[in-house]
């Protein structure tokens, strides 16, 4: 049904244009109480195989909904309601911005794909702090809080405007991830670079232990695909270094070529981030990669072209505890997350792991440095 009603509407809908409207409805429908609970019966049954413990923290599977959905923090009991385990808002920076001028979202519809370069359009982080905070918990989800620059901060002052957002979100954040790797802010992804992303990561750590002091938000680098393998081993090693607590492997990707794209060549030379199935391959090299070098000393989350269960059995086999989508979720609609879910809990079954957590890793292999 929601594969015909793309073909129908909003495949012939501005992309920006269809997400706003579906976001709409999605907050909509978790406003009305009786409707809120039928919904969430049908798409997010719960499967106590599938109970997950990662980052000091309980969740009802490993499956959740990647930063860039909800930038604002507006849905996240929508999200909750739709099946997701963990929900990541964001990018927030911590200047309310409006992100590059339209058009910036297309879609791959052959290559079931996604470019952007939407720019971190947001509220800032004083505005989403406050709407975290005043927030009423109808479903209970972990929610993760993805930072990022303003991009109006010049790249020495960097650090500075990291800090102001983690001050302002740690309080409302369940883990907190520093974004270092969207093509869409200039000059973003040269903090990947060790020599720049160790005081950053160091300073975001202090400033979120500074501002809860009762607990520790677990905090995560979100990486990506684009780095070089050597670069993803020193990344990985000053994680260890540093007692990170996790890596998000992996944002968007600029590369075009190699990737097979079938859709138009005028299409697939807009600039911008390119998501879904066409970065699966990169993306479970990169994870594969970290696990070798990390192992379980750190969680690893796995995004990137997941498209259904076995995508995301294949995250978890190769090292990942937790998993995100978000591409996908555009063609496959409400019933996405469910589907997920059905499929893990049947492999889980089928296997020779007795619980999710055995299969962490199980068949990562090695990674020849």
């Amino acid at each position: 049904m929601y594969a015909f009603f793309f073909r129908l509407v909003f495949r012939r809908m501005d992309a920006e244009r269809a997400h706003h409207l579906a976001f709409r409805w999605i907050r909509l429908a978790a406003r009305v109480p009786v409707l809120r609970t039928y919904v969430a019966g049908a798409l997010a049954p719960r499967y106590e195989e599938l109970r997950t413990e990662a980052l000091g923290l309980r969740m009802h599977g490993p499956f959740g909904l990647a930063a860039g959905f909800d930038k604002n923090a507006v849905a996240i009991d929508g999200m909750a309601m739709l099946g997701f385990d963990h929900v990541e808002i964001g990018t927030v920076t911590a200047r309310p911005q409006p992100g590059n001028p339209p058009k910036r979202l297309f879609r791959l519809v052959a290559d079931r794909a996604l470019i952007n370069r939407m720019g971190f359009n947001n509220d800032g982080s004083v505005a989403v702090a406050a709407r975290l905070g005043a927030r009423r918990e109808t479903f209970r989800t972990v929610v993760g809080v993805n930072i990022g620059k303003t991009k109006a901060v010049p790249e020495a002052e960097a650090v500075g405007d990291y800090v102001a957002s983690a001050e302002r979100l740690a309080p409302h954040a369940d883990y907190l991830v520093v974004n270092v790797s969207s093509p869409n802010t200039p000059g973003l992804r040269d903090l990947q670079a060790v020599g720049h992303l160790r005081p950053l990561l160091s300073a975001v750590r202090e400033a979120a232990d500074r501002a809860v002091p009762a607990r520790r938000v677990p905090l995560l680098v979100k990486i990506a695909p684009d780095l070089a393998d050597e670069d993803v081993d020193a990344v990985a090693d000053l994680a260890v270094e540093l007692g990170l607590d996790g890596i998000i492997a992996t944002n968007t990707t600029i590369a075009r070529d190699g990737l097979g794209l079938r859709s138009p060549a005028a299409l697939t030379a807009e600039t911008g981030g390119l998501s879904g199935a066409p970065l699966k391959k990169r993306s479970l090299e990169v994870l594969r990669r970290l696990y070798a070098r990390v192992g379980d000393r750190i969680t690893l989350v796995g995004v990137g072209g997941v498209a259904d269960a076995e995508d995301a059995w294949q995250r978890i086999l190769a090292g990942a505890t937790l998993v995100q989508g978000y591409s996908a979720f555009i063609y496959q609609g409400p019933f996405w997350a469910r589907g997920i879910h059905k499929g893990l809990a049947a492999r889980l079954a089928a296997s020779p792991y007795a619980t999710l957590a055995d299969a962490v890793g199980a068949e990562a292999g090695k990674v020849t440095a």
